[in-house]
């Protein structure tokens, strides 16, 4: 199956909210940290022959009384070596990670896939064996390379300090993808595994895993997890998230197995809930800027309270970053 992106315009200004001044003035979420990485235990789901998930083994349970989750990822076993999706946030995860690779294989871990800059997806790269060749979204490697200590705070604020977090250290990707690209790699044995850049869904750095044969999808960050979790749109975007995550939507087949960012594994049914809260908010938003309401009015005429079905983090991020994203995109468009 192939998938064709629209051109979209280059962005003339990228919003680096991972810099000194935004963490210090993001408003902060309900609790914090939003999960404890000192507390996470990781565990190991088969998805299909030699092809695995790593879930947090709360996430069954979870999901779907809306608490937020730590990260998953998972990897697949090839005729050479392994391919890993994620790297976790810090060394205490890293090492269950690890631990649940050698439970099953004893090959090297040749490629590691980091489909974000956010830490929880890429802060222990600099674990990973010399010879692990990590590939990133190319956004994703110039952030970090210029702001690691600006997403290294960020992810202290929201996840707490004393977790392992200080002491990562930063090491580069060694492949990159750029925007509206893709990189097709055979791991053998019939392991095709595509790596897709479609621009921002969540943030400018996504990238996102498809295996294209056995139909099993990493969706990252931009598809967070089932209802009642809504996307974090926090990285100063909304109109080119709301069509990309429609593009990808569109892609996948009905029958496609779904690896969110942050939840229990699913399907494309799963991940419908979060195209119709962003196509809804595009239209709620569009509706109160038509009637030239300012922000703060359309923060009260654009409650979607029809979304709100206890998702500990939907105020936080409803009101502070998707709904205010949403209309200063839309806005600047219709100017």
């Amino acid at each position: 199956m192939k998938i064709q992106f629209l051109k979209l315009a280059k962005l003339s200004l990228l919003l680096m909210c991972f810099g000194h001044q935004a963490y210090s003035q993001m408003p902060m979420p309900p609790t914090v940290p939003i999960w404890d990485a000192n507390k996470v235990s990781l565990g190991l789901q088969k998805i299909s022959n030699d092809v695995y998930a790593i879930i947090p083994t709360t996430a069954a349970k979870e999901t779907a009384k809306g608490i937020p989750q730590a990260t998953t990822g998972g990897f697949i076993v090839g005729e050479k070596g392994v391919l890993l999706i994620e790297v976790m946030l810090t060394k205490r995860l890293y090492d269950q990670q690890i631990k649940l690779v050698r439970s099953i294989t004893d090959k090297p871990i040749i490629f590691a896939v980091n489909t974000s800059d956010h830490g929880d997806h890429c802060f222990s790269n600099y674990l990973l064996p010399a010879k692990t060749v990590i590939i990133q979204n190319e956004f994703a490697k110039e952030n970090l390379a210029k702001n690691y200590d600006g997403i290294k705070q960020f992810m202290v604020t929201l996840f707490g300090s004393g977790r392992g977090i200080e002491n990562t250290i930063f090491r580069p990707a060694d492949i990159v993808i750029p925007k509206n690209s893709n990189l097709k790699l055979d791991l053998g044995g019939g392991k095709i595994v595509e790596l897709l850049n479609v621009g921002t869904a969540q943030s400018p750095a996504d990238l996102f895993v498809w295996m294209p044969d056995q139909k099993i999808f990493w969706a990252g960050n931009p598809f967070i997890a089932e209802s009642p979790a809504i996307p974090w749109l926090f990285d100063g975007f909304f109109l080119e998230p709301a069509s990309n995550l429609k593009k990808i939507y569109d892609f996948l087949p009905e029958d496609a197995v779904v690896i969110p960012g942050h939840g229990r594994i699913t399907n494309k049914a799963g991940i419908k809930y979060t195209i119709d809260y962003v196509q809804e908010l595009k239209k709620e938003v569009e509706a109160a800027v038509d009637k030239g309401l300012t922000l703060e009015q359309t923060r009260e005429y654009v409650k979607m309270k029809e979304y709100d079905k206890g998702y500990v983090l939907f105020n936080w991020l409803h009101y502070n970053f998707n709904l205010p994203n949403a209309y200063k995109d839309i806005s600047n468009n219709k100017k």
